[in-house]
């Protein structure tokens, strides 16, 4: 029998695959996607401590003073660029953008809303006081809809007043993709197409020219981006705090990578408002 040595290893030298093809896989060096992450501020419904999710109510003076002082962070913040704006189709998203970016001078930036960024929808609880709810069905069952990541409230029956298919926003929606209630995975479940196909590309464009991305949205549509980017557990996600006004810088890598992420301005102040945001009967809305 004759002996016949193994055939060569095939080193990274010498790839099987064409140069050019390798290169348009690898991630461009230096390249920084800068992303802003500002959540609404007080509505007229959190203000009555009311569940809202996809009831469009209008930001209160407080949910303005809010949003003007975000803006003002986002104009104070040095080598920020933003150069095209997301929102969901939601009011208080919407105002808070603009009242935001009148104050950083940017209130001339390209648009796209999306109902995808929409905050979580709260079933049948919407319009109803969270303090009553507690009461009525008893602080476990209250904090399983509240916080849990997966068991949503009861749906909303589709005579509910607040029921939105004949919303003229969710028109060309497909009518099976409108939620009568969700769980934040749910939420997660359909931001990250959004994600993916409209934000991403979007920094990509952005960063080419040293530009930055902002999204205005809501509690549990930002913690489902934060899940998403940051590979946040189930279980932690759920105590994550989302200030109001107060916008969340992450610059990441060509590959999607967190290079840094931290709230604008001073840290402190950010804490404070995640923490009265915990305090609330229900922190999202």
């Amino acid at each position: 029998m004759s002996w016949h040595p193994d055939p060569p290893t095939e080193s990274p030298s010498s790839p099987t695959r064409p140069i050019a093809e390798l290169l348009l896989d690898a991630p461009t060096i230096g390249t920084v996607l800068d992303l802003v992450l500002l959540r609404h501020g007080q509505s007229t419904w959190n203000a009555k401590n009311l569940f809202t999710g996809w009831v469009d109510v209008d930001l209160s003076p407080a949910g303005e003073t809010e949003a003007r002082a975000g803006g003002d962070l986002l104009a104070q913040t040095a080598g920020l660029d933003l150069r095209i704006l997301h929102t969901s189709v939601l009011t208080r998203a919407i105002r808070t953008a603009e009242i935001a970016l009148g104050a950083a001078g940017r209130s001339w930036l390209p648009v796209r809303r999306d109902w995808r960024l929409n905050e979580r929808h709260y079933g049948d609880l919407q319009g109803k006081n969270k303090a009553q709810i507690k009461q009525e069905f008893g602080q476990d069952q209250f904090m399983l809809w509240r916080r849990s990541y997966d068991t949503p409230p009861p749906p909303l029956s589709t005579d509910n007043p607040y029921d939105v298919s004949g919303d003229p926003r969710y028109r060309d929606v497909d009518p099976t993709d409108i939620p009568h209630t969700e769980c934040l995975k749910d939420v997660v479940a359909r931001v990250a197409p959004y994600w993916e196909s409209a934000i991403v590309p979007d920094l990509r464009a952005a960063a080419s020219q040293g530009g930055a991305v902002l999204v205005a949205a809501h509690g549990n549509s930002i913690r489902a981006l934060r899940k998403l980017i940051q590979e946040i557990g189930d279980d932690a996600i759920t105590e994550l705090e989302i200030p109001t006004g107060i916008p969340y810088r992450m610059q990441l890598g060509d590959d999607l990578g967190v290079r840094s992420a931290e709230y604008l301005g001073d840290p402190a102040v950010a804490a404070a408002a995640a923490a009265a945001v915990a305090s609330q009967g229900d922190g999202p809305g």
